[in-house]
């Protein structure tokens, strides 16, 4: 069983001095982030958050899926959420890739067919972000209060920029 050792070992050592026990799930800050899962991205640390301020959902792409959409009606009714960022980033595989090469590079990998498979590649990566925010604030269970806004990380400045 030696696959997850050194992961293990590295949260027994986090374990010894952690000291955040005991928060009760609402955001904090009353934010909500939905952003790639591209591991170039600290969605906390580059929005100056800490941990338990924000609802983070991650998906290929910073889309807003179903799975992200109900996770988001459930954040805001029932955990705080009062703003939502979705992120999208620069030099996103999911912006420089059709659906159709993606598949085909995970066919090759897998060695069997993944036409099956929902991928949210985007020609057009602000207007899959404006048709994201657009979705959220029309959403019949996402009140007219919360903020919802589109932005776009570049991971090689660290900056944000606001671009709905």
């Amino acid at each position: 069983m030696a696959d997850f050792v050194d992961l293990v070992e590295a949260n027994a050592a986090y374990a010894e001095s952690f000291s955040d026990g005991g928060f009760d799930g609402i955001a904090k800050a009353g934010v909500g982030i939905v952003t790639c899962m591209d591991s170039r991205i600290e969605p906390l640390e580059m929005l100056g958050l800490k941990l338990g301020d924000a609802k983070i959902l991650r998906t290929p792409g910073g889309r807003v899926t179903h799975t992200t959409l109900e996770a988001l009606v459930i954040a805001v009714h029932l955990l705080g959420v009062k703003r939502i960022l979705i992120v999208a980033h620069t030099r996103c595989a999911m912006a420089s890739s059709t659906t159709q090469d993606l598949r085909e590079r995970i066919e090759a990998s897998a060695g069997q067919d993944a036409s099956w498979l929902t991928i949210t590649a985007t020609a057009d990566q602000l207007e899959s972000l404006a048709d994201d925010v657009q979705k959220l604030r029309t959403h019949p269970l996402v009140p007219e209060d919360v903020a919802v806004g589109g932005f776009v990380y570049d991971v090689d400045t660290g900056l944000i920029d606001r671009k709905y």
